[in-house]
């Protein structure tokens, strides 16, 4: 049976609508993280112009399979394996990097090999598209972003709602860019960093 991930069903729509924006210019992307495989289909059915590598831990490939044998969609790569941490990444010279929700689930340093990553195999002028919920001054946006990140703690205290400051240093040491910070349904966010055309 495939694997069916309710917030992937719940966000889809919104994030179509960032990356249609987003990704008009790109040829290829990335997505760090893509768990189920819902994500991949659903957006790479809509943005025919896009090669997307769908990557993840090896221990989530088995249910991406399934998803993209089903939807059969030729502009889908993978799944491939990333460990955020590796060195060499499975793909390089992309376009466009898309992460949804990964940020406060892997520890700080993952969080910082992601954005060194990012860096790395993005194309100058490319995109790094991450969302999810995320703190601002320290503070968070909602009760519900607050009870969220104690249940995160509770079951793993180095995961945790990130504070968009500190990605905001990471992207900037990877050169990149903020250009967007976009409200989502339900205290969610979108960033958007652009690597610079000199980096």
């Amino acid at each position: 049976m495939k694997p069916f991930s309710e917030a992937c069903d719940q966000n889809k729509d919104p994030i179509l609508g960032v990356l249609r924006e987003e990704l008009a210019d790109a040829h290829s992307v990335l997505e760090i993280g893509s768990g189920t495989g819902q994500h991949a289909v659903y957006f790479a059915r809509q943005l025919t112009h896009l090669t997307w590598y769908a990557t993840d831990l090896p221990e989530h490939h088995a249910g991406m399979r399934l998803w993209f044998e089903e939807a059969n969609i030729t502009s889908i790569r993978g799944p491939l394996d990333l460990d955020v941490r590796q060195a060499q990444w499975p793909v390089a010279g992309v376009g466009a990097v898309f992460s949804a929700n990964t940020a406060h689930i892997m520890d700080w340093q993952g969080v910082a090999s992601m954005f060194a990553g990012v860096g790395r195999v993005l194309l100058p002028a490319g995109v790094f598209c991450l969302y999810g919920p995320f703190n601002y001054g320290g503070c968070y946006t909602s009760d519900s972003n607050a009870n969220f990140d104690r249940w995160l703690k509770n079951r793993d205290p180095r995961s945790g709602i990130r504070d968009f400051e500190a990605l905001d240093e990471l992207a900037s040491a990877a050169g990149m860019l903020l250009q967007r910070d976009y409200e989502m349904p339900v205290n969610n966010r979108t960033l958007v960093w652009r690597k610079r055309s000199s980096a």
